[in-house]
């Protein structure tokens, strides 16, 4: 079982994020190599923070030396080869998967730019987001970032979202 504890702030809107980050994060452990993790005992969190643009600013530059907001950033807990064994072996039944940040005018602006609903990015970036937490990265060559990319579209698919890779013809 996955859970998602959700903090939001102002500039993000009310809205029913903490059901979108849900859906989204369950879509994406099913879409990874990891789906075993839905059907183990422990209870799996993710924490997802919707902040400011400024917030992950200061993040990006703390953590990355990258002094300029992003759209997500991810803080994993757990070595991508030891979930499932801490998984089955958790003590206490939890595991922190890791922290999800998102910039909200990023992911706004992006939203527009690609002409699609600021729910829709979002829910995007959340399943990009939890598999960097499962040990995905696409800043590891072309191939990782391509495959990474195959599991967002099924992900996303699952959720019926168009594929955040396709060129639109305007």
């Amino acid at each position: 079982m996955i859970e998602v504890a959700l903090s939001a702030e102002e500039p993000w809107p009310a809205g029913e994020w903490e059901k979108l980050a849900q859906r989204a994060a369950e879509a994406a452990v099913r879409a990874s190599a990891h789906g075993l993790l839905l059907d183990t005992p422990a209870l799996v969190e993710v924490s997802l923070r919707l902040t400011s643009d400024a917030e992950v600013q200061g993040l990006n530059r703390q953590y990355r030396g990258k002094d300029r907001p992003t759209n997500v950033l991810s803080f994993p807990m757990v070595q991508p080869d030891l979930l499932e064994t801490v998984a089955e072996n958790s003590d206490d039944g939890e595991v922190l998967l890791g922290d999800i940040v998102l910039a909200h005018g990023v992911c706004a602006a992006e939203a527009a730019d690609k002409g699609v609903s600021v729910e829709d990015h979002a829910t995007h970036l959340v399943v990009h987001g939890v598999l960097h937490l499962l040990g995905y990265d696409h800043e590891q060559g072309e191939a990782q970032a391509e495959a990474m990319e195959e599991i967002e579209r099924a992900a996303l698919a699952t959720l019926g979202i168009d594929d955040p890779y396709r060129v639109r013809e305007d």
